[in-house]
């Protein structure tokens, strides 16, 4: 895209006789974006100094992750909903400021559970950011501009996801580990600022909360999560474990079964009929699931057997995660041209022989030259996923669908990642452990293997995707 289309005004107008350009939106809705992507991935090369800070166990290190995507995931359709009633911006701008409190909690936990709980707060906050950022987004810029500013959107989803690793490891090595939460303060104060002046605001269509659709599917997969990321350690045949899996499944079974009865329903299952939209949480689901997982392990696996320091074990991972900030903004700019299965698929492709690469080649001497061209084309298939996955769902969605739309895919996804940390640590801890090199390694070979034949999944599911677009009058 052009530096004159991105400069071109689009009318949003924040009162009357007011607009604001196409660079002052993405700003409003980046920023926030950037905060929340930046907390996926921040924490994950500062785990190995909070496990020793802290006193946590494997399973307290899963859930510092687990408890934000959870909480996350849990209320993302609650907050979309929420935000038609009573106003995207209030709702925004409300998950911001408590996203920007909860990060100050988590820098001053003492105990793992104090930083398990602040994360859960971090995740309700995150919640009312990211659908209602893409809502907001979409409503604010023109369909001729649509597909291109998702890009951007994309690429700045991509840049919190590749700086993530490389600033916590920065912080912690040059501060500790409390600073990568604390920076999320005066970076939440200037994004409310931001909103405020920039954004109007909009509302969908009001209806009644689906409270126990809520209950059911919240409860649900916490069951499962908990039973997945307990099932290595308690056995998975024990009481504890096997009782919270059959719950979990009983829950969502109940859930799909509410849905389809009640007359405001949280989610609504008339979206399934539409192709592009159920083919799309699949391959978000995978590809969370086999990606993060992966992710989870790799990052540590620098500290934890080759001795690096955080900071340097996040330049080595650069390859991977930089990668998506330049190339989904590309991805976003030509989905129109090209249609989103090919991007897609590309990517899930690359990322399958990525991961699979990473496999076969990782020991615990193994060099940071032979994981370079791997990570490098697991970044490019990442920058090929997020935009035109986004674009798919907002392109084909009416303006009363939009909201909720982005809602299921951003749970879907953030339950992925979720999954993906209990199912891959799980595969890890069956083979393997923290305990030396050598042991570790064994549990990660499996645990990426794993991650990919995932990935492969999605892969297939990304060819049931729309092609390319015909113009009108062609």
């Amino acid at each position: 895209m052009t530096s004159t289309a991105l400069n071109e005004q689009v009318p949003v107008a924040a009162g009357p006789g007011r607009s604001r350009g196409l660079a002052a939106v993405l700003t409003a809705v980046g920023i926030p974006t950037f905060m929340v992507t930046l907390d996926n991935l921040v924490v994950t090369n500062a785990l190995p100094v909070i496990k020793t800070e802290l006193g946590a166990s494997l399973s307290d290190l899963q859930w510092f992750i687990n408890a934000y995507t959870l909480s996350f995931a849990a209320l993302l359709l609650t907050a979309a909903a929420l935000g038609d009633r009573l106003g995207r911006r209030r709702l925004f701008l409300a998950g911001i400021a408590l996203f920007t409190l909860a990060s100050a909690a988590c820098a001053f936990a003492t105990e793992p559970w104090m930083l398990i709980g602040a994360r859960a707060i971090q995740g309700v906050g995150g919640a009312a950011v990211m659908p209602l950022a893409l809502t907001l987004l979409a409503g604010a810029v023109p369909e001729r501009q649509r597909s291109a500013a998702i890009g951007i959107w994309g690429g700045i989803s991509g840049l919190g996801v590749a700086v993530g690793p490389v600033v916590g490891g920065a912080v912690v090595e040059g501060l500790n580990w409390q600073w990568i939460f604390l920076l999320n303060v005066p970076i939440g104060v200037v994004a409310i600022v931001l909103v405020a002046r920039v954004l109007p605001e909009s509302y969908g269509v009001r209806q009644r909360l689906d409270l126990l659709g809520l209950a059911l599917s919240g409860v649900g997969v916490l069951a499962i999560v908990w039973g997945v990321v307990h099932g290595a350690d308690d056995g998975w045949t024990s009481g504890g474990v096997l009782g919270s899996l059959i719950a979990g499944v009983v829950l969502l079974v109940a859930f799909v079964g509410w849905e389809g009865r009640v007359a405001a329903p949280m989610l609504p299952l008339r979206l399934y009929k539409i192709r592009s939209f159920s083919v799309v949480n699949i391959v978000w689901f995978t590809f969370s699931l086999g990606v993060f997982g992966s992710v989870f392990l790799l990052a540590q696996f620098f500290q934890i057997v080759q001795g690096y320091s955080p900071l340097e074990s996040g330049i080595r991972t650069m390859p991977w995660t930089m990668a998506p900030m330049v190339v989904a903004p590309i991805a976003g700019a030509i989905v129109d041209r090209v249609g989103p299965r090919v991007l897609v698929a590309t990517g899930q492709v690359l990322l399958v022989i990525a991961l699979g690469w990473m496999a076969l080649v990782t020991t615990a001497g193994v060099t940071f030259g032979e994981l370079l061209v791997p990570f490098a084309l697991a970044g490019i298939g990442m920058g090929l996923t997020f935009a035109p996955l986004a674009s798919v769902v907002m392109g084909e969605m009416t303006d009363r669908d939009r909201g909720v739309a982005s809602g299921a895919n951003s749970t879907i996804r953030e339950i992925g990642v979720a999954m993906g940390i209990a199912v891959l640590v799980s595969v890890f801890a069956s083979a393997g452990a923290y305990d030396t090199p050598d042991r570790y390694v064994d549990g990660l070979v499996p645990a990426v293997w794993t991650g990919a034949a995932v990935v492969a999944v999605g892969a297939v599911a990304a060819l049931l995707l729309p092609g390319r677009r015909k113009t009108v009058g062609a």
